[in-house]
């Protein structure tokens, strides 16, 4: 019988949970279909016995924010625990959201949190804690109504032994504004007196000193700042700096363009000193759980690497927790040209029987999923240009990649999927593979064309390594058929070791 799981490897996967079809589909939904399809997706989740949950959790609550801003939802305990959990997605999970979206360049009054002292917190993570306690939940189990109300008729119906523990818990900005959410529900009176437990992970920091001097000063029953020591993202807005220096070997090194990157994301703070509260509790503190696919000094390496090191997936295995369901992942398709009414076939991962497929913004009505859960045999909408076509299921929606684009009436777009050897001196011949290639094609390593290109097919050529200045560098090798050029990725990368 396996041991039962510890506190961080339940929270870490009720977080997890909130991901749960985070993207929209590209074709549309109203919120409601949206809200049903997430409640799917993670009452599928809370039911299956093989995760840290062991089935031994219940919805109660879900809310989706106008425009898919933010989530949250409350979680019940069915194993006589008496634990319920209340847990906040954030913007979205994307980096880019995480850093960006919040205005940290303002500090505004939290007087919600029920400090006898003014205490402040960013603008924009105060907008996402209103999203979230004034929205009103529009579909079963509990409709139209907000997240205390919610809360409060969950202990109202609870037993009064054991004590009812209420965790705060989110991932990323959903850790953020768990804190907040924690703050907030304790200065309230319940009809039975809970005991609250924050526990984060890799949450970015919702105030400075005031609100961090408030939040420690609440006897909480557990109070946990769960971090990856080399996830960028909970440095924000403390010491973001500070990561401009990483990683350590065997890399990836910041390239000078993430430098300035880094160093601009900064100021967006504008002067205000925030502070991360809490009791930090660091792991992977020897970088050994790292992407070692993304270690070459090069940009798209750098952001690749900082994604791996956020991810909901690294945290589930740095806690112990069994990994959650992961949904659809597209990997390539055929043809990738041709016109509406056309038979494509999709190959890729995590493809269920419900899966919808969009070519860019259109639906396509006509599919056919493989048992396998690998293969869907789509045809073609009606639609025009090059768009990317990607999978939706109640999991959550596949993200764009460059192999899985549809050109209405051709060519093929050009791709790289893959080089081999990755790295050689000059003049080391190169198999490249992908797709849209043709007779004629130029192959260039960064800015330096090959004097040698050979066409094997459509999928291949093959192109020797020309001379750099530096010939110890890392450069992106892109095809060029015609006027189109294949987009850059971690895929195409080599690495000269000399001449």
């Amino acid at each position: 019988m396996a041991p039962d799981p510890t506190v961080a490897q339940v929270t870490m996967t009720l977080a997890a949970f909130a991901a749960t079809g985070a993207t929209p589909r590209p074709s549309g939904e109203t919120l409601e279909q949206h809200t049903k399809r997430i409640i799917t997706g993670i009452n599928a989740q809370l039911n299956d016995p093989r995760l840290a949950t062991q089935g031994e959790w219940k919805l109660t609550w879900l809310a989706l924010s106008e425009a898919n801003a933010n989530m949250a939802y409350i979680a019940q305990s069915t194993n006589g625990s008496n634990e319920f959990a209340v847990v906040a997605r954030g913007t979205d999970a994307d980096l880019t959201d995480v850093l960006e979206d919040l205005d940290v360049g303002t500090v505004v009054p939290f007087p919600e949190s029920g400090s006898p002292k003014p205490i402040t917190v960013s603008k924009g993570a105060m907008d996402a804690f209103k999203r979230v306690v004034n929205a009103r939940s529009i579909v079963a189990p509990s409709p139209n109504v907000t997240l205390a109300q919610a809360l409060s008729a969950a202990l109202q119906s609870a037993p009064s032994s054991p004590q009812p523990t209420v965790y705060l818990t989110g991932h990323s900005l959903g850790g953020c504004i768990a804190t907040m959410l924690a703050l907030y529900l304790q200065a309230k009176t319940w009809p039975k007196q809970p005991r609250f437990a924050v526990i984060t992970y890799a949450a970015p920091t919702a105030g400075g000193q005031s609100f961090v001097d408030y939040f420690d000063s609440v006897p909480w029953g557990i109070d946990e700042r769960q971090n990856n020591a080399f996830d960028l993202v909970p440095h924000a807005w403390a010491d973001l700096d500070t990561t401009a220096d990483w990683y350590p070997s065997p890399g990836p090194q910041a390239t000078d363009e993430v430098k300035l990157l880094i160093g601009a994301i900064s100021e967006r703070t504008r002067g205000n000193v925030y502070v991360q509260p809490g009791t930090l509790c660091l792991m992977n503190t020897e970088y050994t759980s790292l992407a070692k696919n993304l270690v070459n000094k090069t940009t798209q390496d750098f952001l690749g690497q900082v994604a791996f090191q956020h991810a909901n997936s690294t945290y589930l295995d740095l806690v112990g927790a069994p990994p959650v369901p992961a949904g659809p992942v597209v990997t390539d398709l055929s043809p990738t040209f041709g016109a509406a009414g056309a038979t494509v076939t999709i190959n890729g991962t995590g493809f269920s029987q419900d899966s919808m497929v969009d070519f860019g913004h259109f639906a396509c009505t006509k599919r056919e999923v493989d048992p396998s859960g690998r293969r869907i045999t789509a045809q073609v909408p009606n639609g025009n240009g090059v768009v990317h076509v990607r999978v939706t299921n109640t999991l959550g929606t596949s993200p764009a990649v460059a192999m899985a684009q549809f050109a209405y009436g051709g060519p093929a777009p050009v791709v790289v999927s893959a080089v081999s050897p990755t790295s050689g001196k000059v003049g080391t011949p190169v198999t490249i593979n992908g797709s849209g290639f043709a007779n004629g094609a130029t192959v260039h390593f960064k800015d330096k064309a090959s004097g040698s290109v050979k066409f094997v097919s459509t999928g291949q050529l093959t192109a020797t390594a020309p001379d750099q200045l530096d010939v110890h560098q890392t450069v992106n090798i892109t095809v060029t058929v015609g006027k189109a050029t294949s987009p850059t990725s971690p895929a195409d990368e080599f690495t000269y070791t000399g001449r």
